[in-house]
């Protein structure tokens, strides 16, 4: 019985080597992409593609200039105001 065990340990070896090459030759016959196939790929992918509106895009862009512009103010405000206090605070330290 020792014997039968292990053949049947061996069978299942010699089994699980032959699955990996033939999962190894199934993996090379399996053709490249072409690069011709990229860009058809590619095409198909940005027909699916749903593009703004001219109107969308204007008024987006409109967003974010105002937004660039408020928060330009106000860093701009609060770097004169630390400015401000930092001379006010060197002026003070000075005339003691």
């Amino acid at each position: 019985m020792a014997k039968d065990t292990a053949l049947s340990k061996e069978e299942l070896k010699a089994k699980k080597a032959n699955e990996k090459k033939s999962l190894k030759a199934a993996a090379a016959k399996k053709p490249k992409k072409s690069i011709v196939k990229y860009f058809k790929d590619t095409k198909s992918e940005f027909k699916k593609v749903v593009w703004p509106s001219k109107k969308t895009v204007f008024n987006n862009t409109v967003v974010v200039l105002i937004t660039l512009i408020v928060s330009g103010i106000f860093v701009w405000g609060l770097d004169t105001l630390f400015v401000t206090l930092l001379r006010l605070a060197l002026g003070m330290s000075v005339t003691t």
